[in-house]
């Protein structure tokens, strides 16, 4: 990383370290309740306790600042809301990419599928929650399905808008170059419509994020969604603070690893090829 990665990343870290300094002393000055809000420390303790596992650290439990029990939930939580969007986005993405080049392609198909993608567009995956469960039961089925589902808009239309906005000039030199019809999908409209089809991929990941936390909160037994809404259930307020951050984290990890693909599948996009 250069110099300037890491100036930028210590620019990033004064607002949560501000933020995280000013938390603290709120809560150490008795400001607010600590069962209604912890202070960082107290956060703090909870994750490191809900991350580590209980049988490798125990010993550390008897007392003191560390007399706390070591549960090694985090992991597990995490890998499985992770399993679950994961699975759920791959299989929203395999059908809406095949279906949005159909539509931004081909006007027939276009005027075939657009009435029913936009009667079903505004309809909240949330809203199929009881559907879910009664087509799949409980457990991963039903929140891979509205995790898919969640996915696959954002991707479709990204899409679509990427085939249908692809600049003219690129289509009338393409043919008066004499490329046939496959050509001029696979060496121009494709590649133009990238960027479009990236972005939709990056809104669907975040989107899977969210219904993922949802669907575990009602139709499983694990992942972060379903831990948060125990520690609700038991107004364990830094449990739940100590599992919204692991969210943060976890969408923070996967927002840079698809922006370092956006660059590396773009680097011949706007110059970030040099």
């Amino acid at each position: 990383m250069g110099k300037r990665n890491w100036e930028e990343i210590a620019i990033g870290l004064v607002v949560p370290v501000v933020a995280i300094g000013v938390w603290q002393w709120v809560a150490v000055n008795g400001w607010v309740n600590e069962n209604i809000l912890p202070s960082p420390l107290e956060v703090w303790r909870k994750w490191v306790a809900y991350l580590l596992p209980l049988q490798e650290f125990k010993d550390y439990a008897d007392g003191g600042w560390w007399s706390w029990a070591f549960s090694g939930e985090l992991i597990r939580d995490s890998l499985g809301s992770l399993y679950r969007v994961v699975v759920g986005f791959l299989i929203g993405a395999a059908l809406a990419l095949p279906l949005g080049l159909a539509m931004g392609a081909s006007p027939a198909v276009y005027a075939w599928f657009n009435p029913l993608v936009q009667v079903l567009r505004p309809i909240p995956p949330i809203a199929y929650i009881p559907l879910a469960i009664l087509w799949f039961g409980l457990g991963n089925p039903p929140a891979v399905f509205l995790i898919a589902l969640g996915a696959f808009f954002p991707v479709l239309m990204n899409t679509i808008a990427g085939v249908r906005q692809v600049d003219g000039i690129y289509l009338r030199a393409a043919r008066n170059l004499g490329a046939g019809r496959t050509t001029m999908f696979l060496r121009v409209i494709l590649p133009a419509a990238v960027p479009y089809i990236l972005t939709g991929v990056r809104i669907g990941v975040g989107t899977a994020f969210i219904v993922v936390i949802v669907s575990e909160m009602i139709a499983v037994n694990n992942g972060l969604g379903f831990r948060i809404l125990e520690a609700r259930e038991y107004f364990w307020s830094a449990k739940i603070i100590a599992g919204m951050i692991t969210i943060g984290l976890l969408g923070l990890a996967i927002d840079l690893a698809m922006n370092r693909l956006n660059n590396y599948l773009l680097r011949w996009h706007r110059g970030l090829e040099h």
